[in-house]
């Protein structure tokens, strides 16, 4: 049960979280017609700051920061960006804003984001009684050593969680989403024994899918519009439209999922982008 936190035991005041990394989704579209009016030096100068700004390796750059091509209109590509401070992140932003391709740039969409664990990420014993649950004898070697792999897991698993390595599969997908509120399928009235149930049906769903697609789930629950982004990779496109076929059929999903607009996307490099967009060519 929480309770107050004397302010001897407070941190300093600061923007970084006090665990995991802040999270900034943000998507562009390539003004033409204003890019039409710059010079070919104007150009030149853009194309060299955009290349050097979304560079990975650069001095300055967020801890984690992936870019890509986004299928269909509602942009042209987008950023997933990592980093203990918020103001990096933003800086980002505003420095591609301000630099000599802005004129040219149009956001068209942001989500921010913390990393988290989830409250229903179980325990080694939560995770033990699943097991008995599901049928396994909690007496047979096997369910002993399926407990104790799972134990040994849990700090790895949890470290993506809140300071995540983004995979090179090519194919991606992010959205927003929250839960319910209405009547009769409230989330939050709901007691936390029959949602911690609903969730390990849902990542038992997700687990079908290993090796094929992967997940990362930010928190923005009072900070952004909606409560959660999803965001997933996939070695093929198709394993993104099977994996979320699949889930909407848990009931956390089909009676409590409520999901904002999808983007679609293919993992391209700054010059990737470029070249696609035929921007300085």
């Amino acid at each position: 049960m929480s309770r107050p936190v004397p302010p001897s035991e407070l941190p300093e005041p600061g923007v970084e979280p006090t665990v995991g990394w802040h999270c900034l989704h943000l998507f562009y579209r390539f003004d033409r017609s204003n890019l039409a009016h710059l010079s070919p030096a104007e150009i030149s100068a853009g194309t060299e700051v955009f290349l050097h700004l979304l560079d990975p390796q650069r001095d300055q750059a967020p801890v984690r920061m992936q870019s890509f091509l986004v299928a269909g209109h509602k942009a042209d590509f987008g950023l997933i960006l990592f980093d203990p401070d918020p103001l990096k992140l933003q800086g980002l932003h505003q420095q591609l804003m301000a630099g000599p391709l802005g004129r040219g740039l149009s956001p068209t969409y942001s989500f921010v984001s913390l990393t988290e664990i989830s409250e229903y990420v179980p325990s080694p014993e939560q995770y033990a009684e699943r097991l008995k649950r599901g049928g396994e004898d909690p007496n047979s070697p096997a369910f002993a050593a399926k407990v104790a792999a799972y134990e040994k897991r849990l700090p790895m698993m949890n470290a993506q969680r809140l300071t995540p390595d983004l995979p090179d599969w090519p194919a991606l997908c992010f959205y927003p989403m929250n839960k319910s509120r209405v009547v009769g399928a409230n989330w939050f009235t709901t007691p936390f024994s029959r949602r911690n149930e609903m969730m390990a049906e849902h990542a038992q769903s997700g687990m079908l899918f290993a090796g094929r697609v992967t997940q990362i789930v930010t928190v923005s629950v009072g900070l952004d519009d909606w409560e959660w982004g999803v965001t997933l990779w996939a070695r093929r496109p198709d394993y993104l439209k099977d994996i979320v076929y699949r889930m909407r059929f848990d009931e956390a999903s089909a009676k409590y999922g409520e999901f904002g607009s999808f983007y679609t996307g293919y993992r391209a490099s700054a010059a990737d982008i470029l070249r696609f967009c035929g921007i300085g060519q």
